[in-house]
């Protein structure tokens, strides 16, 4: 949290720029560059979406939406690595199973990920986003099979396969000491009220959704470049920080047509703790790749499938001898490039403990 008080504060230091063509002198300070600021992502969203450009293919892309009944988010908030972990790998291999299953798709396919924990009112809400090719490779490695126009996979089918691919592997972690309970939940602790609290998830729907595919792989681009590195919520939301509190715009999905978009104002305590709620533990990977899109292979894959689709090989071309230096910083009076001048040290360490003053 302090991370974001100070991005691009004097508290972080920076530079002191001049404009070669005016003469006119500003001060630019540094970012925090942590993953869950919303002033810091869009650069690292560019970044990876020219990682990503060159594995789209010229098929339709389908957007997959896996979500855990409301009793399970209670217990992921007390367990986010290990029922998030759970989640993805759930997702994962329900989309790899039934599309390698000769009844429905019959190939292996790739499939990105990507996981957010949070709704639009920012209550705690884990679901996973994951976006699929509409078709894969023969299971014989000899073709590319393409799914039906307008039709990826069985919602159903991948409903009931990931509910129990999910509750397998979360009966699994309690039977291995994994989970921690806490409060209301401490007795879920004891194997028997764990097995009584998971009996009436069993007799339910679990959502899973497939939207209409994307209008061409650079829609793909566009829609990822909007969902990959977003955080609880982004500056634009925000209306008003008053006395009274935060105020800011969500969407109500159970309502109908306009009546859907409604603004929220909440204390700022609460405002910062529901923030707060979506901070991932360390370390934790919230854009995943299976299949053919795994890291591991990942350059060996692309190319066969380029070949069993009778597409031209990638290319890298051949790096420029001198490339141009693009100005890193721009006059905001006459667009000149500006140099900086000056380093302006910051206060102290991000990391550090607060300072304290007597």
């Amino acid at each position: 949290m302090s991370a974001i008080e100070r991005c691009r504060c004097a508290a972080l230091g920076g530079h002191r720029l001049c404009c070669e063509g005016c003469g006119t002198t500003q001060i630019a300070y540094n970012s925090c560059r942590n993953r869950h600021c919303p002033k810091c992502q869009t650069g690292a969203a560019h970044r990876w979406l020219e990682d990503r450009q060159a594995e789209l293919l010229p098929v339709d892309y389908y957007h997959v939406v896996f979500t855990v009944p409301a009793p399970i988010s209670d217990i992921a908030y007390q367990n986010k690595a290990v029922i998030y972990a759970i989640l993805f790998k759930a997702a994962a291999e329900t989309l790899l199973t039934i599309a390698a299953d000769p009844k429905h798709l019959g190939a292996h396919i790739g499939v990105t990920a990507v996981l957010h924990s949070w709704g639009s009112a920012l209550t705690h809400h884990p679901h996973i986003h994951c976006i699929v090719p509409g078709g894969g490779v023969s299971l014989d490695g000899k073709r590319w099979v393409a799914c039906r126009p307008g039709f990826f996979l069985p919602v159903r089918v991948l409903s009931r396969l990931f509910r129990r691919r999910f509750l397998e592997r979360l009966i699994d972690a309690h039977r291995d000491g994994k989970l921690a309970f806490f409060g209301q939940h401490q007795a879920l602790a004891e194997t028997g009220a764990f097995a009584d609290f998971l009996k009436p998830l069993r007799q339910i729907d679990w959502v899973v959704y497939a939207k209409r595919p994307f209008a061409g792989p650079e829609a793909v681009l566009n829609y990822l470049s909007r969902y990959t590195h977003r955080v609880a919520i982004a500056n634009s939301r925000l209306i008003a920080c008053n006395e009274r509190g935060v105020t800011f715009k969500w969407k109500d999905y159970r309502a109908k047509g306009r009546t859907r978009h409604k603004t929220m104002t909440l204390s700022t305590g609460e405002f910062i703790r529901r923030f707060l709620i979506h901070v991932l533990p360390s370390g934790f990977h919230r854009i995943r790749h299976y299949g053919f899109f795994a890291n591991q292979g990942r350059a060996r894959q692309r190319g066969r499938i380029r070949k069993l689709l009778s597409l031209p090989p990638t290319i890298n071309p051949p790096p420029d001898p001198e490339p141009p230096v693009a100005a890193i910083y721009v006059c905001r009076s006459c667009g000149a490039s500006m140099m900086i001048i000056e380093t302006v040290p910051p206060d102290h360490p991000v990391r550090a403990p607060p300072v304290h003053t007597p």
